[in-house]
């Protein structure tokens, strides 16, 4: 009896074995025949108009500068300024010795009222001459000599004139002003220095920085691409008189509160660094900016419809540079090569190569390729670290 139950038990166990290797092998030849499909994250593409923002390094540049020089020789009297103070235009900077030039005005008031004296007297005498000479009692040699002292009369009233007026505008340059409002510099020269007319060194500097300029330079080729897009409507929303302009101060790294608006480009390029100047001005009421500062200016060259904020992570080179991603289409891995515009943020703004409604793998790119069998799962780009995370559905389907 135990034989038999043994034999039973021997025969069972076998069976048992048998099955398992039966189903072993069915699901060995189910995986050989479907491969497992690789996770990643994806996000879905949305066409959408942007703004295209060029960054360009620049320096800051006074809006208007006068070095202050005299005009004539003296010594100087007065300075009526703060160094480092506001002034205004029209407002006295210095007084020059006016001694001698006032005495220059009493001779030439004095030597224009001679010549006016002598005028008068050539005026009368050839008045006289007039009835004479037509009844012949005087010759007409004696007439024309009378015109003649006449007209050298008047000649010598208008040099003395002249003189005259020479030597007060000597005597209103001993007033030194200022031709532009601003801020002024130290004073290179004080009370009892002599100055003489025309010096190279000069007195003192104004600078007006309310407003600024502030100059910036982008690359000649990427300005003309702009110019031709714009030309051909690919990029709107662009008007040369009103482009605006934000501004970062290389400094602190931190954003200036005016905005700026674009005065002009250069119609040169630069042949050393092929790139293009470009002129904005900027309000400057708190003397913020100053002129030479390192800024990072941040130009609105119009608007991009259709295109793509593509995460820089999502996006590969390839050795020749042309870029690339992978989209998730029908569960495989599709390769589309892109057409870069600009970096924006930590996107890349893509103007060619996507489609509205495209799933792009933005996470396990390292673990797959052109081809390959995917399982989509949606992320989100928006978290505060710039990472992926899974959308809440997908979250919630993995707890």
């Amino acid at each position: 009896m135990r034989t038999c139950l043994k034999f039973a038990s021997v025969a069972a166990l076998t069976l048992m074995v048998a099955a398992c290797s039966e189903q072993n092998e069915g699901g060995q030849q189910q995986a050989n025949a479907q491969p497992q499909a690789t996770p990643v994250g994806t996000v879905t593409l949305e066409a959408q108009t942007v703004g295209l923002v060029e960054e360009m390094p620049g320096r800051t540049v006074a809006f208007r500068k006068a070095d202050i020089r005299p005009q004539v020789d003296g010594i100087i009297k007065e300075r009526n300024f703060t160094e480092g103070g506001i002034v205004e235009a029209g407002q006295q900077l210095y007084m020059i010795d006016q001694d001698v030039y006032l005495a220059r005005v009493d001779a030439a008031q004095a030597e224009l009222s001679r010549q006016r004296a002598s005028l008068d007297q050539a005026v009368k005498t050839r008045t006289r001459y007039d009835p004479l000479v037509k009844s012949q009692a005087v010759s007409r040699q004696t007439y024309d000599d009378a015109v003649s002292a006449e007209a050298q009369g008047k000649a010598a009233v208008a040099s003395a004139r002249a003189e005259l007026e020479q030597a007060r505008i000597d005597l209103a340059y001993t007033t030194v002003t200022a031709p532009i409002s601003g801020q002024i510099s130290s004073s290179d020269y004080s009370e009892g220095s002599l100055v003489t007319a025309n010096q190279a060194a000069k007195l003192t500097t104004i600078t007006q920085l309310d407003p600024i300029y502030v100059d910036v330079t982008q690359a000649g080729g990427r300005l003309l691409k702009i110019k031709q897009a714009v030309k051909n409507g690919r990029i709107k929303g662009v008007d040369a008189g009103n482009i605006e302009v934000s501004l970062i101060i290389d400094a602190t790294g931190a954003e200036y509160p005016q905005k700026g608006t674009l005065q002009f480009s250069d119609v040169t390029v630069n042949e050393t660094t092929g790139t293009v100047r470009l002129r904005a001005v900027f309000p400057n009421p708190d003397g913020t900016l100053l002129p030479g500062m390192f800024v990072r200016g941040q130009v609105r060259q119009g608007r991009l419809e259709g295109a793509f904020l593509v995460p820089q992570k999502a996006v590969m080179r390839r050795p020749d540079g042309t870029a690339y991603s992978y989209v998730a289409v029908d569960g495989k891995v599709v390769s589309k090569d892109l057409q870069i515009e600009q970096s924006q943020g930590e996107n890349w703004l893509v103007s060619a190569g996507l489609e509205d409604g495209d799933q792009l793998i933005v996470d396990g790119i390292q673990r797959i390729g052109p081809g390959a069998a995917v399982a989509p799962q949606p992320v989100e780009t928006a978290a505060d670290d710039g990472s992926a995370k899974p959308a809440d559905d997908t979250a919630k389907a993995a707890e």
